[in-house]
């Protein structure tokens, strides 16, 4: 990792001090109590395929800081450690993941940045004599970040957010037409539908 000051009108900080690293909370100890006020958990495996039929559920009455919206930047540390735009649901953090977010930097910043460090962070935890592999909050300290000047920044963030948007938007929509997928080809094979109304499903899922 990178380690020493900064110099050139380049400052280095540790990765913890960018951005907050939120745990998630023990949704099993919050069980949703009907079918109204209830959101689905976000655990690793849906981080990874999304909420599914086997998801769990947590009342949506959980501190709201632990609700996850599409957009929101999650982080693994443990057993799979990976860092992702979540795209999916709102949903509620479960504990073994970080939901990343900062008032001092941008969101393609600090995720750019925990990203580049997962690599290095999936051998640490493969180093650690766990069943489950996983990073401590003591690695984030060590991960040290490049950090511009603001006017630098700013000239970046012009060039990044918009692709970060487009980002996010894209992985919606290929959600939709998934599921649309998973819908209709059923259907289509039975001779339920015909393909003309395929063809229009598919172009109000794109609009």
């Amino acid at each position: 990792m990178v380690r020493g000051g900064g110099g050139g009108g380049v400052d280095k900080r540790p990765l913890s001090s960018i951005a907050t690293y939120l745990n998630g909370v023990a949704c099993q100890k919050y069980p949703a109590k009907d079918a109204v006020n209830r959101l689905p958990v976000l655990k690793i495996k849906e981080l990874s395929a999304g909420i599914t039929d086997s998801s769990d559920w947590a009342t949506s009455a959980i501190d709201s800081k632990y609700h996850v919206e599409a957009g929101d930047v999650v982080f693994s540390w443990s057993a799979t450690l990976m860092v992702k735009l979540w795209d999916g649901p709102k949903a509620i953090l479960n504990q073994h993941l970080f939901k990343v977010t900062s008032e001092e930097f941008p969101k393609w910043f600090y995720f750019m940045w925990t990203k580049h460090y997962v690599v290095e962070f999936v051998s640490i935890a493969e180093s650690h004599a766990t069943t489950f592999g996983h990073i401590k909050r003591g690695d984030l300290d060590e991960a040290m970040v490049l950090v511009p000047s603001s006017e630098r920044l700013n000239e970046m963030t012009l060039v990044m957010e918009p692709l970060f948007g487009k980002h996010i938007t894209n992985s919606a929509q290929i959600k939709s037409l998934t599921a649309l997928r998973d819908t209709l080809l059923p259907k289509l094979m039975s001779g339920e539908v015909r393909v003309e109304g395929v063809v229009k499903s598919i172009e109000e899922a794109k609009a």
